[in-house]
């Protein structure tokens, strides 16, 4: 769809996003409550120190301020642009009483723009979860005035980062929810206003799935499956907010390193092809590092997340390699939200998570509309760069054409308050075009083990023999056929790539990727 309106400005900030490093976008949030491993920091273009969580009054607060200091030297010594963020999930339950109140709303612009100046920062990032809808429960909401108050806010901030810093020096950026900003009557229909004073903003496409909803779902799909799950994907998202008047150009698609386990009602390896089953209401325990924590002002006791970051479905032998489960978890792959699920058939536990070949669909993705680059929550969950790296694979805009992927739009509002609970105090909470590739497909290698039950194509039959519970094979090797098999418990079950894509077979590992012409 057209967009209502193209802003000399909207330019402007594409000088200083993605061209100004002269390479796509890879934003990392950088959380001040837990311990970073060694990071080399030079692979993200900008950090975001998270959180800086404002008071009453307009000033704010950021924890482990003294080694700020360091780290945006080093960082700017790499080139990478060091930024804060402000708010966060539980950061944000002010942010209405502020921005509606003269002398609050005049502190916290005169604090950020005196922060930047103390610690030599390239710019300020705005995560109000959010405005004109409930986010975390202890949240000031005011659905009539917050959207108005947010962009008044912008407007006046970026005239003072100008005024201090010089025309569009400092960068401001906004983490956002899959639909634009609420107004009274739902997300507004046009926000190019907002567009017009923001350079970037960051699209926080993950938490659609958790206890929260009644069935197991996808964490961060790339479509959705229309009458199952919640109606919120990669592309439901990109079209929400460019309908609205938000240019691809300005966005970073939000890409989860970790996941969220559930407990389903039911044996779900009894039908693979299904990764939705009802679930408890009450999450398990996710990784060593998920810890029962209790919602503020809820009065609600303490309960675990179910989180499951990248690195611990790795080292804590969950994941035998990047797309191989360990018994007794099998490795399933939904065609439909082009997502990877675990599930434990010893204890009916569903593992939801984004992997390098997932990920790598959502990159293609991104790049084939045109965005920016993508964002990361959270810097710290990789495993040896296995996710990290898929990022550096952004394709550049000469490598796209015009063939299409379906993507469902959504035409219902999402449920009221947000399309994630989760665990809040760590989260900075369209039909398109497909990339085409000369040689290798754009996805990582899912999984091995070859078959001698074999068609005549090349490949295994459904409902033969197979060797290893939890292996893949293509259906044939030509390169065009979307279809391929899961070995379950004993014999090859029928399965097939998302939509658009075929299988590849390279030794013995496959991967989904663009059909070859």
């Amino acid at each position: 769809m057209p967009l209502k309106a193209i802003f000399i400005a909207a330019g402007l900030a594409l000088c200083l996003t993605a061209n100004v490093l002269g390479r796509p976008n890879v934003v990392g949030y950088y959380p001040n409550w837990v311990t970073m491993p060694s990071l080399n920091l030079s692979m993200y273009t900008h950090v975001n120190f998270a959180f800086a969580i404002p008071a009453a009054g307009g000033s704010f607060t950021y924890d482990n301020q003294e080694a700020m200091p360091a780290i945006v030297s080093s960082l700017q010594a790499a080139g990478t642009k060091a930024i804060v963020s402000i708010g966060g999930w539980t950061g944000s339950g002010l942010f209405s009483s502020i921005l509606k109140t003269p002398s609050s709303r005049a502190a916290l612009l005169a604090n950020i723009v005196s922060y930047l100046k103390q610690y030599s920062l390239d710019g300020v990032d705005i995560d109000w979860e959010y405005p004109g809808r409930m986010g975390d429960t202890c949240n000031v909401v005011d659905s009539t005035n917050d959207t108005d108050n947010f962009l008044s806010f912008l407007r006046d901030l970026r005239t003072q980062l100008d005024m201090a810093f010089g025309s569009r020096s400092k960068l401001l950026s906004l983490a956002v929810r899959v639909e634009p900003f609420d107004g009274p009557n739902g997300p507004i229909s046009d926000v190019s206003a907002f567009a017009s004073v923001v350079d970037y903003i960051n699209l926080m496409m993950y938490d659609i799935a958790g206890v929260w909803n009644p069935t197991t779902s996808a964490n961060a799909p790339l479509q959705y499956a229309p009458g199952q799950g919640p109606r919120f994907s990669v592309g439901s998202a990109i079209d929400a907010w460019s309908n609205a008047g938000w240019p691809f150009g300005q966005m970073n698609l939000g890409i989860p390193f970790y996941g969220y386990a559930m407990t389903a009602n039911t044996n779900m390896l009894q039908n693979p092809s299904n990764m939705y089953a009802p679930i408890s209401s009450i999450a398990p325990q996710g990784d060593q590092d998920d810890r029962a924590v209790a919602v503020q002002c809820s009065g609600a006791p303490a309960a675990y997340s179910g989180e499951w970051q990248w690195k611990h479905l790795r080292d804590q032998g969950i994941l035998a390699t990047a797309g191989t489960a360990a018994s007794p978890w099998v490795r399933t792959w939904d065609s439909t939200t082009s997502t990877p699920w675990l599930f434990n058939p010893s204890t009916n536990i569903f593992i939801t998570y984004d992997d390098p070949q997932s990920i790598k669909l959502k990159v293609s993705f991104a790049a084939s509309k045109g965005l920016a680059g993508t964002m990361v929550w959270g810097m710290e969950m990789d495993y040896s760069n296995e996710l990290l790296d898929v990022l550096h694979d952004f394709p550049s805009s000469n490598t796209t054409s015009t063939s299409t992927i379906t993507t469902p739009t959504a035409t219902t509002l999402g449920p009221s308050g947000t399309t994630a609970t989760g665990n809040p105090s760590t989260k900075p909470i369209s039909t398109s075009t497909a990339p085409t590739s000369s040689s290798a497909p754009p996805t990582s290698a899912v999984t091995s083990t070859t078959s001698s039950s074999s068609s005549s194509a090349g490949g295994p039959v459904a409902g033969a023999a197979c060797p290893a519970t939890g292996s893949y094979q293509c259906a044939d090797s030509t390169g065009k056929s979307p279809s391929y098999l899961l070995c379950l418990y004993g014999k090859w079950i029928a399965q097939s790539c998302g939509s658009g894509t075929a299988c590849f077979q390279a030794g013995s590992s496959i991967s989904c990727g663009w059909p070859q012409s």
